[in-house]
């Protein structure tokens, strides 16, 4: 019989305290181990294709700090890759593509080559679900469509100029490249799912650069075609979406999107979304990184101030973007062992 998984049962609709806790980014920079293993491969991407390593990556901060989920190490860019379209990481500037500014370029993308593509990937998957320690779930993820659509149209990252003319100015090109991302992302997660994740999460980190009517044109609408697809196949397998930079837009992503799961990004008031967002829906954040890499008082008295917000709600405790490559791995374990010591 397998051991209960508290995220599993947070999602649920279970409150639990203290509720369980994972971090994004929990795998990266800030740790040694992570860094060591990263000198093993040529470049980013390669080691993203590199099961094992991708594996051993993912298992790093389980062992280190006995998180109760292990997110799959990867990068939302390997999608438009899969599809075709050129990826490369730069020191220093993050991903660079190629910008797409028509339709001769869009019709390049081919949903035909995802599944070979992310062969890699799944086989990460099945060897971090065969691994996992005992009440451990494990999370799969995919960028939602607005915001690969905002790489892609720009071709790195920065205020997304490009895309958001685009949107204004060529909303045909842009809603079909929605389009065709939206299904890239369905097949992507059906996979993953397939594959053994347990949770399914879809990051739309820009999502709040669009005004209230785009937002739900380009970020609820295709999540929520997404969420549906997803729960007629797996309709166990929950669904968390992150909509940073929503604000208030956050109210109609959480009724209309089709998430089990709100994860709120660090300038969410956690007593506001528990009015915007009531149960069934789950709330997931969303701590500061910056909290994090500061550690001390600073510290405790963001976590406190979580905690009296979220206590008798089903919540799961995370940060409201991923973890500061500076942030000191001591300061994660004060964080673990603040969080747990609430019980």
């Amino acid at each position: 019989m397998e051991s209960r998984k508290p995220l599993l049962e947070v999602l649920g609709g279970k409150a639990t305290w203290p509720s369980p806790i994972w971090l994004m980014r929990q795998a990266g920079r800030y740790l040694p181990e992570y860094r060591a293993l990263r000198a093993e491969a040529a470049d980013f991407l390669s080691f993203c294709l590199s099961p094992e390593l991708a594996i051993e990556a993912s298992l790093q901060p389980l062992r280190r700090f006995g998180f109760d989920a292990a997110i799959l190490f990867s990068d939302i860019l390997l999608l438009p890759w899969a599809l075709g379209h050129p990826l490369s990481f730069e020191e220093g500037i993050g991903p660079v593509l190629p910008p797409l500014s028509d339709r001769t370029l869009l019709a390049r993308l081919d949903l035909d080559r995802l599944r070979p593509a992310i062969e890699p990937v799944l086989r990460a998957i099945r060897g971090v679900r065969a691994a996992l320690p005992s009440g451990v779930a494990l999370i799969g993820f995919a960028g939602a469509p607005f915001t690969l659509a905002c790489y892609l149209v720009d071709g790195r990252g920065g205020e997304f100029a490009a895309t958001r003319r685009m949107v204004r100015e060529e909303p045909g090109l842009f809603a079909e490249l929605i389009e065709c991302l939206t299904q890239a992302v369905i097949g992507y997660l059906l996979a993953q799912a397939e594959a053994g994740a347990e949770v399914l999460m879809l990051f739309d980190s820009w999502a709040g650069l669009l005004s209230p009517r785009l937002f739900h044109r380009f970020v609820i609408g295709p999540t929520a075609a997404i969420t549906a697809s997803l729960k007629a196949r797996f309709p166990a397998v929950p669904v968390i979406g992150f909509p940073r930079l929503a604000g208030l837009m956050v109210d109609a992503y959480g009724r209309l999107a089709g998430v089990d799961c709100v994860s709120l990004d660090t300038a969410a008031d956690l007593s506001l979304a528990e009015r915007l967002l009531p149960a069934p829906i789950v709330l997931q954040g969303n701590l500061d990184p910056f909290s994090l890499l500061s550690g001390g008082a600073c510290l405790r008295e963001e976590v406190l101030g979580i905690a009296e917000a979220v206590r008798g709600r089903p919540h799961i405790f995370n940060l409201g973007h991923g973890v500061v490559a500076a942030t000191p791995p001591e300061h994660v374990a004060e964080l673990v062992g603040l969080w747990r010591g609430l019980a």
